[in-house]
């Protein structure tokens, strides 16, 4: 779950047309998934790179509730780099 602005086609502020397959991806294996920033966006120029804040809340709100967020920002990742 990151850089929507990445595969987008349609540009739109709410990256509309990612949202609807990251939903997807959520609702079909949020066990599977983990959050990444993509910092420093190495994909847009200096003066278009988005704010990290607007897309963690914009991707936190593809998620139908707490515990799934919780799952994806943490526990995923705890898991997968094996944070004590």
């Amino acid at each position: 779950m990151s850089g929507p602005y990445i595969p987008t086609a349609d540009g739109s502020a709410d990256f509309d047309d990612v949202a609807v397959v990251a939903r997807d991806l959520i609702a079909a294996a949020p066990e599977r998934l983990v959050w990444g920033s993509d910092w420093p966006h190495p994909t847009k120029d200096q003066d278009s790179k988005p704010d990290d804040a607007v897309l963690v809340d914009l991707i936190a709100g593809w998620m139908p509730d707490e515990a799934t967020r919780q799952r994806i920002f943490a526990a995923n990742p705890a898991e997968l780099y094996r944070f004590d």
